[in-house]
């Protein structure tokens, strides 16, 4: 049995420093997101209503995806359907071609990452610039993003100041302000050079036909504004009805994510500004799939705030590279395993099955639950691990026999007088990062019928 991601979080572990950090730093963000949930008393009604519109947006999509496309072509927008990534890297390909385009600045999106559109245009000659800050840093690095909201939090600033000096960039300090002076400079010069902006879209509307933009730089308005062409990237999933559902999903989609009351900016894009052109593709790749999938079907409801990975023990102990799938933590292990269960079911073994995540979720998907019945099929998938299974129909006897359970239950303190080589060992898992508990002399069994309890 292949195990991945354990090797790579066990590498990852060896930095006590560098662990620490990381966990705090997402930590604190769950803070945020806690403070400003409490701060409204209608906080669980609005995830209610979150969830149900999307369930409802999700089983009637096909009405929905008509409607847009309706609305946004009386817009004056061009409207392109890819059913894979591979169509959609080709329509995307097509416009840049039919304009002559040489370079595109890019504000951040997911879906781009997910149908690898970036390698795509770079081969056949199209400069991608993201604009997204964290994204530009990945990008001058060479690295893929950690996390779907703050891509680059992992990086510190002084590998950030290396960067750009290796880059030729005029770094005279580590300094964050002077750092994002130096970034802005850079970034104004590739808005000015680029011939197309192209975004991706938190949400689409289908009664009007927009395309709705959440940042917290401006990148995006910045990347529509001076290119004349616009090209918007947008999953089906995508979609809501009307701007009284959107008004929704704007109080909780910052509060989740990243703990702030809104973003900085929320860009509605309604048409192409005068004189150039807007294009919208709409991408299924696997999507209707996910749609058809009764157990898991609700990883559609999904809005990328990142909240789960920020509550999630493992993500924030183990960090975003350890995943083999490209976006980590809870969601991502369940989108990973939708799309390639013999690739991605390594994932499935990086939760604890605390819940945190579905109790976080502003639109209620209940993520640790589809982790479990993922789990539940690993058997029948080929990929169970031999010594749980061993473990399992050990514990199943147990179970099964309560004269034996109580037996070893009484014998159980017997370890506790064991020298500690022969339990803090590599063939105990429990003491691999743990000390191993101490049993008590009598068990709850014992206490509860003795009346102690």
């Amino acid at each position: 049995m292949s195990t991945r991601h354990s090797k790579a979080a066990e590498a990852y572990l060896n930095n006590d420093a560098v662990v620490n950090r990381h966990d705090q730093t997402f930590f604190g963000v769950r803070q945020k997101r806690d403070r400003m949930a409490q701060g409204l008393p209608e906080w669980e009604r609005l995830r209610e209503a979150a969830s149900q519109i999307k369930k409802h947006t999700a089983t009637h999509l096909a009405d929905y995806l008509e409607l847009f496309e309706k609305n946004a072509r009386k817009n004056g927008v061009h409207v392109h359907w890819a059913q894979d990534a591979e169509e959609y890297n080709s329509i995307v390909a097509d416009i840049l071609k039919e304009h002559n385009v040489t370079k595109v600045v890019k504000s951040k999106s997911m879906l781009t990452e997910e149908c690898h559109l970036n390698e795509h245009l770079e081969r056949i000659g199209i400069e991608v610039v993201e604009t997204d800050l964290g994204e530009r840093i990945l990008q001058m690095m060479k690295l893929a993003p950690s996390h779907i909201v703050m891509p680059a939090l992992h990086v510190h600033r002084e590998e950030i100041a290396e960067c750009f000096r290796q880059y030729g960039l005029p770094v005279e300090s580590d300094d964050p302000t002077h750092l994002t002076y130096v970034a802005r400079m850079h970034l104004r010069q590739q808005f000015a050079e680029a011939q197309c902006g192209m975004t991706g879209g938190n949400f689409g509307i289908a009664e009007t036909g927009d395309v709705v933009v959440c940042t917290n730089e401006g990148n995006a308005d910045m990347s529509t504004s001076i290119p004349k062409l616009h090209i918007v990237s947008m999953g089906i999933e995508k979609l809501i009805p009307n701007y009284q559902a959107m008004g929704v999903f704007q109080r909780l989609l910052a509060r989740s994510g990243t703990g702030q009351e809104t973003t900085v900016y929320t860009s509605h894009f309604r048409g192409p500004r005068p004189g150039g052109e807007m294009h919208i593709v709409l991408v299924d790749n696997g999507r209707s799939s996910i749609l058809g999938n009764e157990q898991h079907w609700q990883t559609l409801k999904c809005m990328r705030c990142g909240a789960c990975m920020n509550t999630c023990p493992v993500y924030r102990r183990s960090a975003g590279y350890s995943y083999t799938y490209f976006i980590p933590g809870p969601i991502g292990i369940n989108l990973g395993m939708l799309r390639s269960p013999e690739r991605y079911y390594d994932n499935v073994s990086a939760c604890s099955l605390c819940c945190s995540c579905d109790n976080v979720c502003p639109v209620m998907v209940d993520l640790s639950q589809q982790v479990y019945r993922w789990r539940q099929q690993l058997d029948a998938l080929g990929h169970a691990d031999p010594m749980k299974k061993m473990m399992s129909q050990g514990m199943s006897y147990l179970f099964r026999h309560p004269s034996v359970y109580t037996g070893v239950l009484r014998l159980s303190p017997m370890v506790n007088w064991l020298p500690a080589p022969l339990v803090q060992m590599k063939l105990n898992p429990w003491a691999y990062g743990h000390q191993m508990m101490k049993f008590p002399a009598k068990s709850f069994h014992q206490l509860w019928k003795e009346k102690k309890l």
